[in-house]
């Protein structure tokens, strides 16, 4: 993509004072595109450092878990993308669940309601959905080459998408991309399975444990695993599930 669509502000903010405030070593600010994570892996191929940051004011075909469609509204929330190139790919495996928990303390400081966490990679509120993370590897044998990792966050209530829930009145898009990025690049930099205190930590803002579901399987969710897989009680006896999306009974 040529410069002609990008843009030198981001919500009123300055994209070199973004960048130092985000930690990251540039960010690209566009006014429209397909999707930040397709902009991602494009840079990645073409050599991009680590940290590399897109955002879109808008994108036309920003994508969730399992290719879902995820409605990107103008001026209706951070959409934002970041490159990062991991030395060590033992974390890869829980990247979206230690992001969810970093991104989660992040945004405490501007949401009234307090923030939950559904597995395997959105933020909820009491009142809807706040944020959703998608995270997408490449892979060149057993050699991980580099991480587009995505994440939408609501800042305001978004008309296309009924179930979505914004933060506080009078928080700005360019702070919220602020924490934002700084989450990505701290829960990246971490190795290995979740910890005890990770462990703990989703617990203590789980919105499924105890909870019954129907998918990806039947039963009554009991945590999460180490290696981020999620635990359920059935008919015989706890399984552990590695992929799919929560659907509750009630």
């Amino acid at each position: 993509m040529s410069d002609a669509g990008r843009l030198a502000t981001y919500d009123g903010v300055e994209v070199a004072t973004l960048v130092a405030a985000a930690g990251v070593p540039s960010l690209e600010v566009h006014a429209a595109l397909t999707s930040t994570l397709d902009r991602v892996h494009l840079l990645a191929a073409s050599e991009a450092s680590a940290g590399t940051a897109v955002v879109a004011e808008w994108q036309s075909a920003g994508r969730g878990q399992h290719g879902r469609a995820w409605h990107s509204e103008a001026g209706a929330g951070v959409w934002l993308s970041v490159l990062e190139r991991p030395v060590d790919s033992s974390g890869v495996g829980v990247l979206s669940l230690r992001l969810g928990l970093l991104l989660a303390n992040a945004l405490a400081p501007y949401s009234r309601r307090p923030i939950r966490l559904k597995w395997p990679n959105d933020l909820w509120t009491d009142a809807g959905k706040l944020a959703g993370i998608l995270v997408e590897a490449r892979w060149r044998g057993d050699t991980l080459e580099w991480v587009a990792v995505g994440v939408g966050v609501n800042v305001a209530v978004r008309a296309a998408d009924p179930v979505a829930i914004g933060l506080d009145d009078g928080v700005t898009r360019a702070e919220v991309l602020v924490a934002t990025a700084r989450a990505i690049r701290a829960a990246a930099a971490e190795t290995g399975l979740l910890s005890e205190a990770e462990l703990s930590a989703w617990g203590a803002r789980d919105l499924a444990r105890g909870r019954a579901i129907t998918e990806p399987v039947v039963g009554i969710v009991r945590g999460l695993r180490a290696d981020g897989s999620l635990m359920v009680q059935g008919s015989g006896g706890i399984q552990t599930v590695m992929t799919g999306s929560l659907r509750f009974a009630s």
